[in-house]
């Protein structure tokens, strides 16, 4: 397998600075991030951060740390990078 493969196996790729992953290079990973979006977002709507603030609290953990898991998987390798990664 050759770096250039190597790399396009993963959905998210690592950002150039700091730790974690950037914007998807997949499709997959583009359908994840909408999905994350629009659960968000029907969640606010269902739940009123007003009215139920530690719901909507929790609901936004549960969708986050889901959302952080598929990252994990299916993303490059995370650690801190400083920005001098030749890509």
């Amino acid at each position: 397998m050759t770096r250039r493969d190597e790399v396009h196996r993963y959905w998210f790729p690592a950002k150039r600075y700091g730790w974690g992953w950037g914007l998807p290079i997949t499709w997959q990973g583009w359908l994840v991030l909408a999905g994350y979006a629009g659960l968000a977002l029907a969640l606010v709507r269902w739940v009123s951060p007003r009215e139920h603030p530690w719901m909507f609290v929790a609901g936004m953990t549960v969708l986050s740390l889901a959302f952080g898991v598929v990252c994990w998987w299916t993303g490059e390798p995370p650690r801190w990078r400083w920005g001098d990664d030749k890509r």
